[in-house]
Order: C-alpha cells, then sequence, then structure tokens
C-alpha cells in the first residue's frame, strides 16, 4: 500500500509514496486547511477553541480492515492533534475541552464546520403587560405559516417575553437566534412584577462573545412591555438550575365572588385554606398536560382589599400551585379552593406574580 509518512509511521508497512492511499494525503495538506479554517474563524470573536473529525466510508473500511489485523489505525486522533496545532500557531487562541468553537473536519470529503457555543446571560425578567406569552407561540391553525386567524403574523399572540428580550440580544452578539429558558412560566394574561422572574437566555450562534451586559439590559428596558435586571453571564448549567429549582412564588388576586361575601367570612376561608392542596390538571391545560393529580402546598393567603363581592388577595405558595383553580376549584378538580370554604362560586380577575424567592 502506498502511504505518506504520517500514515506509514502510523500503520508500520506498506510503501512511502507521494499518493496516500489511506488517508489521501490529508496530513500532507494540514496547513492549507488550517489557514481555510482560520480563516472561517475570524468571522467569530472567540478565546478557546477544539478539533474533532469524522471518519467514515472507505476510511472507516480501511480501520475496520487494519483492526482485523490487529493494526490500530489512529487517524483522527494524531489528525486532529496536527489541525489544533496549525490553528494555534496562526490564532495565538488556546485548546479548551469547554471550547468557545469546536472544528468538525471531514476525513472523507476534506470539509469542516464550526460548531459555536452558546452564550447564556442570567437575570430576572419583569413583564409589564398582559397578553403576551412568555416564548414565542406559534398559531395553531397554521403553525406559523400566517393565516387569517392570526392576521397572518404566524403568532397567537402579538409578541412574547422571549421575543422581547431576545431581538436585542440577537442584534448585539450578531447572533443566528436566542431561546429563552425561565424559572417557570405565568399565565398569558398574567403579569411578572417585583424583583421578576429569574430565566437563562441562550444565545445560538454569537459571532461577538464578549457584549456589555449593561447595554443589552439598556436595550431591552427600552422597551414598554419587557424589563430585564441583574445580567450576568454563566454557563449551560444554570440552565438545568433554573427550570429544576422549586422556586415559592407570591401572587396578588383580583377575585371576584358571585354574590357579597363577609370579610370576616373570606379572612377565615383563606386561614383555613393554607396548607396541602390537591390539584387535578386544569381543565384549561388539560388538552396539552399530562392528567394527573398534584399536591401543592399553599403557605399563606393574605387579604389586601375587600369590597362585598371584589377582594384583593396575597397568596404565597409553591411552585406549581394553579392559583386561578385555587379560587374557583375548577368544578372539584381543585380542593380545598377558597370557592369551596366561602360557599360562594368565585373567579380570578386579575392575576400578577408579584416575587418569586
Amino acid at each position: 500500500m502506498n502511504l505518506c509518512r504520517e500514515c506509514y509511521g502510523i500503520i508500520g508497512e506498506g510503501v512511502v509514496a507521494e499518493k496516500c492511499e489511506a488517508c489521501c494525503n490529508a496530513f500532507d495538506r494540514v496547513e492549507e486547511f488550517a489557514e481555510e479554517i482560520v480563516k472561517k474563524m475570524s468571522e467569530y470573536e472567540f478565546e478557546t477553541f477544539n478539533v474533532g473529525s469524522r471518519v467514515w466510508g472507505s476510511l472507516k473500511a480501511l480501520q475496520e480492515y487494519l483492526s482485523l489485523k490487529g493494526i490500530e489505525y489512529e487517524v483522527k486522533q494524531r489528525f486532529n492533534l496536527m489541525l489544533a496545532k496549525a490553528i494555534e500557531e496562526r490564532t495565538g487562541k488556546r485548546r479548551s475541552l469547554n471550547p468557545d468553537i469546536t472544528v468538525l473536519f471531514d476525513l472523507e470529503t476534506f470539509t469542516f464546520e464550526l460548531q459555536i457555543r452558546p452564550v447564556f446571560i442570567f437575570g430576572r425578567y419583569l413583564k409589564r403587560v398582559r397578553n403576551i406569552s412568555q416564548t414565542r407561540w406559534l398559531c395553531g391553525y397554521c403553525n406559523g405559516e400566517g393565516c387569517e386567524v392570526c392576521g397572518f403574523t404566524g403568532k397567537k399572540y402579538v409578541s412574547s417575553v422571549e421575543e422581547l428580550i431576545a431581538m436585542p440580544a440577537v442584534r448585539l452578539f450578531k447572533a443566528r437566534d436566542a431561546k429563552l429558558h425561565g424559572a417557570g412560566r405565568e399565565d398569558v394574561d398574567a403579569r411578572m412584577l417585583g424583583t421578576g422572574r429569574p430565566f437563562v437566555l441562550e444565545v445560538i450562534e454569537p459571532r461577538k462573545r464578549f457584549v456589555d451586559l449593561k447595554e443589552l439590559e439598556e436595550a431591552i428596558n427600552s422597551q414598554k412591555w419587557v424589563a430585564v435586571r441583574d445580567l450576568e453571564y454563566t454557563d449551560a448549567e444554570k440552565v438545568r438550575e433554573v427550570k429544576t429549582e422549586r422556586h415559592r412564588k407570591t401572587y396578588r388576586a383580583k377575585v371576584v365572588f358571585e354574590e357579597k361575601v363577609e370579610r370576616e367570612r373570606l379572612i377565615e376561608a383563606l386561614e383555613s385554606l393554607k396548607g396541602e392542596i390537591r390539584q387535578r390538571t386544569p381543565t384549561r391545560v388539560s388538552h396539552r398536560r399530562a392528567d394527573r393529580v398534584r399536591v401543592r402546598r399553599l403557605y399563606d393567603a393574605r387579604l389586601i382589599h375587600h369590597t362585598g363581592r371584589v377582594a384583593v388577595v396575597e397568596f404565597e405558595a409553591e411552585a406549581g400551585l394553579y392559583i386561578k383553580e385555587l379560587v374557583s376549584g375548577d368544578n372539584g378538580r381543585t380542593r380545598p379552593s377558597l370557592a369551596e370554604k366561602v360557599g360562594v362560586n368565585a373567579r380570578v380577575d386579575r392575576l400578577d406574580v408579584i416575587a418569586v424567592s
């Protein structure tokens, strides 16, 4: 077999020749490949990189054939090391196991792709208006294509917290997209006030990595509907933490009763409501959530204002407790409920989240 010097050194048999039948002279072209890769990498800000490669087709078949003969043809390891050194020399950047950019080289076709590690930003958001969703919500009739039902927007709601935070980030980081990971979510018709809801923004394929987060905060907060605070760079692990932590939440609800309720009776009902609440999946979300009974805890229920049929109540609850159903009972699917305790039908007319601990 005709081999280049590198392949001859690995295989240990054959003839050193100009044209290598094993790697097709990939080793001899490392400098050429490095030049092309570095040119593409220059479009991105980065401090660290790594190199990986794919082996398939004829090269993989050769590896398997040599393995049967007891020869380990570790072409990927040798090639990755040589290519990484060539890139390192040209850029002055260092290799890392958690790199900003990963070069994935195809040893069969001599092509490559760059995998850009996302930028992760932790913070808290406030949603100042009702009737915008937390994340992008496509129209259920056209699945985002645009139709008469959605006014040809492709969306169920005019905007979302995700879009209003992501758009300035995409612009400043020169990214392809951005995705919001929230610590739970408020209802579309509820506001998120107080100290705000924790979130992580995942900025996808950023060309810039080192943006001043004060500038990003100002760009987002210049809009009317959403504001952010306490922005800081973080990592992918923070997404898991934000999504799995069980935050204690405080809600303020305007409750409307079917008939007048005495103040003392209402205060007694709120006091007796504290403790374990058993909730079967609410009717309003049963089409997209598993139908099961969840047990959640109500820590506190305070009457803030009351006149006849209307009350303003603050509820402090474990994450996952549905407040609207805690008030109405949802036809017996939530027990106990405020309506059950008072003995009068009740519903939430307005709802705000005022703290996520």
